[in-house]
């Protein structure tokens, strides 16, 4: 199995909130694209502190993380930030950690993509090509 890394514009969600209300105008948006790394591992996504401060984006409060070799630690957690890939987005809480955007599976759940190992990229769900689907029980 290969690393998936896709291309991913992440946007500060409540300057995009203020822009959409005339507060704000379109250029004053925090916005930047990113090459993330596909991470089907993780459950929450994970943006480096460097991109939290490009995106204008506080710590909303912080959780405790486990990594898969048992150690734990505390970490903040952004502002709501928009993730948008394939021209599907999504409004998410980040962690704030590493050097790298990673991009975990709520976000993947929630942009109805899944991950294409063999050819090392993210596809549509196939039975959902045209659009995400959120899935009840």
């Amino acid at each position: 199995m290969g690393e998936i890394r896709e291309k991913v514009r992440l946007t500060n969600a409540t300057d995009e909130v203020l822009r959409s209300r005339g507060k704000l105008p379109a250029a004053e948006v925090h916005w930047m694209e990113a090459d993330a790394i596909v991470d089907t591992g993780a459950v929450r996504s994970v943006v480096p502190i460097h991109v939290a401060e490009r995106l204008g984006l506080q710590v909303s409060g912080h959780i405790v993380v486990r990594y898969a070799d048992g150690r734990s630690e505390t970490v903040g957690v952004t502002e709501p930030v928009i993730f948008e890939c394939q021209h599907r987005r999504t409004v998410e809480e980040a962690l704030i950690l590493g050097d790298t955007v990673l991009i975990g599976q709520t976000v993947l759940e929630k942009l109805d993509l899944l991950a294409d190992c063999a050819n090392r990229r993210l596809v549509p769900h196939p039975d959902r090509p045209d659009q995400p689907v959120s899935m009840l029980r």
